[in-house]
């Protein structure tokens, strides 16, 4: 048998999430949490967003060196081929992890609305706010993974460039 004060705290508890008032308040808590993933995103989304803008002021850079070449070294001309192959391949990349964070905005907004509506119609949606939220985190976890194999790239890259920079130079001068 339950002891009288603790059923009268459990009777006080059940009145209290009674209370429109307190169950408002936790609906709008369940929909703002998303917000703490939203700025996440966000941030993950600008960065990825000036990510790109320097990979394509880069191409362009050395798209304008491959039509000055003039031909007279096939040596030169196939390593600003391979650079600009690289730079391709990170500019998908960076996309890929882009659209990803977009899904992921979509999700944590669904998300929002989502307890919204459940709470308008009776808790019908069951798990759906739920499953959004996780589709949103697997989002951002996925397009993590993308921005941190470009940023693997472009160190990469920038070595890649140093060594070609010092090849071609012992190649017009050598040290010995």
């Amino acid at each position: 048998m339950i002891s009288q004060p603790l059923w009268t705290l459990a009777q006080n508890f059940r009145q209290m999430l009674s209370n429109p008032a307190i169950s408002h308040y936790t609906i709008l808590t369940a929909m703002l949490a998303p917000a703490f993933f939203l700025t996440a995103t966000a941030s993950l989304l600008g960065s990825a967003n000036a990510r790109l803008a320097r990979i394509i002021d880069r191409t362009r850079a050395l798209l304008r060196d491959l039509s000055d070449d003039d031909g007279s070294d096939p040596e030169e001309r196939r390593v600003l081929e391979a650079r600009i192959a690289l730079q391709r391949r990170r500019s998908r990349i960076i996309l890929r992890g882009s659209q990803l964070l977009y899904v992921a905005i979509s999700c944590f907004v669904g998300t929002s609305l989502t307890v919204a509506g459940d709470s308008f119609l009776d808790h019908r949606f069951a798990q759906a706010p739920t499953l959004l939220a996780a589709l949103g985190v697997l989002s951002m976890f996925a397009s993590s993974l993308l921005l941190a194999r470009e940023a693997s790239m472009a160190v990469y890259a920038v070595n890649q460039e140093m060594d070609d920079a010092h090849r071609m130079a012992n190649r017009r001068s050598p040290l010995i």
